[in-house]
């Protein structure tokens, strides 16, 4: 997934985070790994910001955000590339601000 996105193959970025949170989760929505999970929708959002969908990928920079369970330092990694891409694409947008400030938030606890 992260290769994938990396590389900008978006399909198959889209495709494995897909898998990701499939096999991250019990048949009952229970989230085993909800890091890999959050990683997951931080790389469906950069699919979504590179596809021109600006208020879905910022949905799923905060879906990322929202879980309980979360390494701070490891979310804030995986979502500078979510950042950066939202900050050169969409840069005068409210939402790119907001998200930004967020990211800013946790970061400074």
């Amino acid at each position: 997934m992260d290769c994938y996105r990396l590389l900008g193959q978006d399909q198959f970025a889209a495709m494995y985070a897909h898998e990701v949170m499939t096999s991250s989760s019990d048949p009952d929505g229970t989230e085993r790994k909800p890091m890999r999970i959050a990683e997951a929708h931080i790389t469906l959002g950069v699919v979504a910001a590179r596809s021109g969908d600006l208020d879905h990928a910022v949905a799923l920079g905060r879906q990322a955000l929202a879980g309980e369970r979360r390494s701070v330092p490891s979310l804030l990694m995986c979502s500078r590339e979510l950042r950066e891409l939202l900050e050169l694409r969409y840069p005068k947008e409210n939402t790119t601000a907001s998200y930004t400030a967020e990211l800013r938030q946790i970061a400074h606890g």
